[in-house]
């Protein structure tokens, strides 16, 4: 005897209801999370001190001289990463986009040509060419903005009145080299880039949001926050470091520009940085103190 259709219809309709259900339920989860960042990044106005550390750097001349000894190094790199970049990479991936994005193909390999180029300028000049001076512009920021405390937990401050001047030794660790990791999850996000707009902004933005969470390295570092306290805090602000991390990352994929734009997300950073030691961002009021006080109940065990 056959079976009814309305049998075979039932089962098939609690599966799709309990696909619907699970679906409907992931958009709500993430609309929550982008809610929860957004308002964190509106709250802390992280997105901002890229560009404070553009006025604050040309305002404040004692901070011009890692830049100035590094210029002619790191403007050759980029000038021959980015000469090498388009001419032995943007046909083959322009012929490429062509088939995904059509005629906005020459835009988004630009984009993504100046990408890659930012990105292996960025690991080459971190490691060998920029490392010192950036952390030298980190903590001569901190201490011009009367965080010395801080920077002596990492270094010698000498007495004077120039920030750059005062720093001495240090006795702790440098900036961390960008990590296998992040190299390797960074090609894993550039096929977005075969995605014509969207697929661009969701590589800046997820490029953007791991860069975040290094901008405050050095910082943790002075601290001498352990992992779990790093990545409480991280996980706490979000939305802050992310907002940051993308304006950083446009800043500095701009051709020939992106070595000032380094030392000004740098400062910017450290503005960042002093702000939290002096609660003076909205963000810290609750978090900073629970870690500070988690950090000195470690001291005393």
């Amino acid at each position: 005897m056959a079976e009814s259709p309305h049998r075979e219809e039932k089962p098939r309709n609690r599966v799709v209801d309990s696909i619907s259900r699970r679906a409907e339920n992931a958009l709500k989860e993430d609309y929550g999370k982008a809610r929860v960042m957004a308002s964190d990044a509106v709250q802390s106005q992280a997105y901002l001190y890229p560009i404070k550390g553009i006025f604050y750097f040309l305002a404040h001349r004692s901070l011009w001289q890692p830049l100035i000894d590094r210029i002619i190094p790191y403007g050759t790199l980029t000038i021959s990463v980015i000469a090498a970049m388009f001419t032995f990479t943007y046909l083959p991936q322009l012929a490429v986009l062509l088939l995904f994005n059509g005629p906005l193909a020459v835009y988004s390999t630009v984009l993504l040509t100046l990408n890659e180029s930012s990105i292996l300028i960025h690991m080459i000049s971190r490691t060998w060419i920029l490392q010192e001076a950036l952390m030298d512009t980190f903590d001569g920021t901190l201490v011009s903005r009367n965080a010395t405390a801080v920077v002596q937990q990492g270094r010698e401050v000498k007495p004077g009145s120039d920030p750059m001047k005062k720093l001495g030794k240090v006795f702790k660790k440098r900036f961390d080299k960008m990590s296998l990791t992040a190299m390797v999850r960074y090609f894993m996000y550039l096929p977005l880039n075969f995605i014509p707009v969207v697929g661009t902004i969701a590589f800046i933005f997820l490029h953007g949001k791991h860069r975040g969470k290094v901008v405050h390295s050095r910082y943790f570092q002075l601290k001498s926050w352990s992992e779990s306290q790093r990545t409480q805090w991280l996980n706490n602000h979000t939305g802050a470091y992310a907002s940051f991390g993308v304006v950083a990352t446009l800043l500095e994929m701009i051709p020939v520009a992106s070595i000032f734009f380094s030392y000004t997300n740098t400062v910017g950073a450290a503005l960042w940085a002093a702000d939290i030691e002096s609660q003076n961002n909205a963000m810290v009021k609750e978090t900073a103190p629970n870690l500070r006080q988690a950090a000195e109940n470690a001291k005393e065990l």
